[in-house]
């Protein structure tokens, strides 16, 4: 974070259903394999997707007694302060206080946020290293990074994209360095119609203006979905120990993940992407 000790890694986007909690457990899951320390902050305190995830994966490790990689985990709850103000400013602090907690300790830090836009989620977009914003192919979710008109063609930055770009200059006045910004075309389907190309030739071609890197991020697999409940990622379904008969679509899966965190181009990666 601006110099610290701890890479900061900001999963966000102000739609829900866009990839962020599967997104945010495969990126902590792939960088402790690697053996990187990792803090997870959820500061979705009211859904606590990511800690629901968490607590499956401590749960899968109490009853079986494996050995899979964790993270230390905050959840940043809602204040109980009635005063709207009071309660935006006690949420800030103990979110500043878990990063500063975490920094001196992790090698990454992970937030997830909530599909909404808040205090708390701005000010993690200020601290952020990187920011990772999964969305789908769709109109709705495309709006959210540049406006297009009736035609399909850009007419102004959307709401989220504005937001990045004010907490952008928020964190170069204060820290004097930038961020990074990937955004994420997830949930692809594999059959290709005009629809897609339109989506990928829009937002290839403002992604300079805007500020941003296009990184393909994971396919539509009822494989996601299914590992939430027991705590696990793709990446884990390879342990011996877990005795499971893989799948081609299983293989094609981990390959996805693999070539998504090699796109995010994190610092100190290079070394130890084959552990993946």
């Amino acid at each position: 974070m601006a110099g610290a000790g701890a890479y900061l890694i900001v999963v966000g986007n102000e739609k829900g259903g866009s990839g962020k909690t599967t997104t945010t457990m495969h990126v902590v899951i792939a960088l402790l394999r690697m053996g990187f320390r990792v803090g997870t902050i959820d500061i979705d305190g009211r859904q606590k997707s990511l800690s629901r995830y968490m607590e499956n994966r401590w749960r899968m490790i109490a009853e079986t007694k494996r050995k899979l990689g964790v993270s230390e985990h905050r959840v940043i709850v809602r204040s109980k302060l009635a005063d709207p103000a009071a309660a935006a400013a006690d949420e800030q602090q103990r979110l500043t206080a878990a990063l500063e907690e975490f920094s001196a300790r992790q090698d990454f830090i992970v937030v997830d946020c909530p599909g909404s836009e808040n205090p708390l989620v701005r000010l993690a977009h200020t601290f952020a290293d990187t920011v990772i914003t999964p969305i789908n192919d769709s109109m709705m979710d495309i709006d959210l990074i540049v406006e297009l008109d009736s035609r399909g063609e850009v007419r102004a930055p959307g709401i989220y994209a504005e937001m990045v770009w004010e907490q952008r200059q928020e964190r170069l006045k204060t820290h004097g360095s930038g961020l990074d910004w990937v955004v994420m075309r997830n949930r692809l389907t594999q059959i290709g119609d005009s629809n897609k190309r339109m989506i990928a030739d829009r937002l290839d071609g403002v992604s300079k203006l805007l500020g941003f890197r296009l990184a393909v991020g994971l396919s539509e697999r009822v494989i996601y979905r299914q590992l939430f409940l027991a705590g696990l990622t793709i990446l884990d379904l390879q342990d011996p120990d877990l005795a499971v008969k893989e799948t081609p679509s299983h293989l094609a899966a981990r390959q996805e993940v693999k070539d998504l965190i090699r796109a995010l181009r994190l610092p100190k990666l290079d070394s130890r992407l084959e552990r993946l």
